[in-house]
C-alpha cells in the first residue's frame, strides 16, 4: 500500500485533497501529476491498493468514524453503489456530465464513469480458430481450451458474469455451458492473459486493455468484441460524504472527466467513457462498441447469489 504527498514548494496556503485509488501506480502518478499541473493550488495526498483492500480499510475507518479521503476513484461502480447505498457518498452535477452516455454515471451524481475496460475474447493467433462470438466458447472445438476470471476474485469478472446472466441471447444457461465444455476459472485477468499468451490456453475471456496492449508490443495475442457485445466496468470517481475539502474534490471529478483528462485516459491505454476523445491505438472507434446493459444496483443486490452459482460450477 503506498502513500504519495506532492508538495508545493513556496506555496503556505494550498488547499489539500486526499484521494483513495485503485489504479495501477504508474496511473496514479499520471493521473494526480497532471490534475496538479491544472490545479497547482492544490496539494494532492493519495493512497493506492486493490479496489477488495482498499475498501477494507475505508469501511474500518468508517466504523471508526473517521472518513479519511476526499475523492474516491476505483475500479467498478458496483463498489461505488454500495457506499452510495451506505451514505457514505455525497452527490454532484458535474458539468463535464452532458459529454458522457447517462449509462455512465449515476443519475443523482453520486459517481461518474472515467473510462470503460470491457470485457471480450482473447485468442493465442496459433489457435487454430478466431472466434467472433459468445457462442463460440460453447463449441466443442474449444473444449478444454479457454480460461477465464472468477468473479469471487474479479469485480470485472463479477460484473460479466451479471451482463452475461441478464442477456436474451446467453442468459443462466450460458455458464453452465462454460463448464460443461471444461472452462478453466483462474483468479484474475491477469493469469487468464498469461495462459493465452504462453500458449497454454488458446482462448480465454478477459479485459480488452492486457491483449491490446500486449499484441502491440508483439505478443501472440489477438482479442474480439464478440457479436453479442462486451460487458465493461467504469472506474468511477465519487466524492466521500465526509470529506474536508469538497471544493478541490468537485474539481478533481471534473477534471478526470473532462477531454484532458479523457485523453490522459486514452494515453494510458485504455478506452475513454467521454464521447469524442479518441480511443488509443489497437481499439475501435467507441461507437462501434455494443455495450451489454448492466443493472448495478440489481448486480449489487444478486452478487452474493452470483458468487455462489460460480463457485457451485466452477468451485473456488
Amino acid at each position: 500500500m503506498a502513500l504519495s504527498t506532492l508538495t508545493l514548494v513556496g506555496t503556505s496556503a494550498a488547499e489539500t485533497l486526499t484521494l483513495y485509488t485503485s489504479q495501477p501506480q504508474s496511473d496514479a502518478q499520471q493521473t494526480v501529476d497532471a490534475f496538479m499541473a491544472a490545479h497547482p493550488e492544490i496539494e494532492v495526498e493519495w493512497v493506492r491498493d486493490g479496489t477488495t483492500r482498499l475498501m477494507t480499510r475505508l469501511r474500518s475507518e468508517l466504523a471508526a468514524g473517521v472518513s479519511n479521503p476526499d475523492v474516491l476513484l476505483i475500479a467498478d461502480s458496483t463498489t461505488m453503489e454500495s457506499l452510495k447505498r451506505d451514505g457514505h457518498l455525497q452527490p454532484y452535477q458535474s458539468p463535464e456530465r452532458e459529454a458522457y452516455d447517462s449509462e455512465l454515471f449515476d443519475p443523482e451524481g453520486y459517481y461518474y464513469g472515467t473510462k470503460l475496460i470491457t470485457t471480450g475474447i482473447v485468442y493465442n493467433t496459433g489457435a487454430e480458430h478466431q472466434p467472433s462470438s459468445w457462442q463460440d466458447l460453447l463449441e466443442p472445438d474449444y473444449a478444454g481450451l479457454v480460461a477465464m476470471p472468477s468473479p469471487l476474485y474479479s469485480g470485472a469478472a463479477l460484473i460479466h458474469m451479471a451482463a452475461i446472466t441478464d442477456h436474451p441471447a446467453l442468459g443462466e444457461a450460458y455458464y453452465e455451458g462454460l463448464r460443461d465444455n471444461r472452462v478453466e476459472a483462474q483468479s484474475g485477468n491477469g493469469g487468464v492473459f498469461n495462459a493465452v499468451a504462453a500458449g497454454t490456453k488458446a482462448y480465454g475471456i478477459v479485459v480488452d486493455f492486457l491483449p491490446i496492449r500486449e499484441a502491440a508490443k508483439g505478443s501472440p495475442v489477438e482479442f474480439v468484441f464478440p457479436d453479442e457485445g462486451v460487458s465493461a466496468v467504469t472506474e468511477p470517481v465519487a466524492i466521500m460524504e465526509g470529506a474536508e475539502n469538497v471544493e478541490a474534490a468537485q474539481k478533481f471529478v471534473d477534471f478526470v472527466l473532462s477531454e484532458e483528462g479523457q485523453e490522459l485516459v486514452s494515453r494510458q491505454g485504455y478506452l475513454p467513457a467521454r464521447d469524442g476523445v479518441a480511443p488509443p491505438e489497437g481499439f475501435p472507434a467507441r461507437d462501434t462498441i455494443e455495450l451489454m446493459p448492466v443493472d448495478i444496483g440489481r448486480t449489487l443486490e444478486q452478487e452474493e447469489a452470483l458468487k455462489a452459482r460460480f463457485s457451485e460450477l466452477f468451485g473456488g
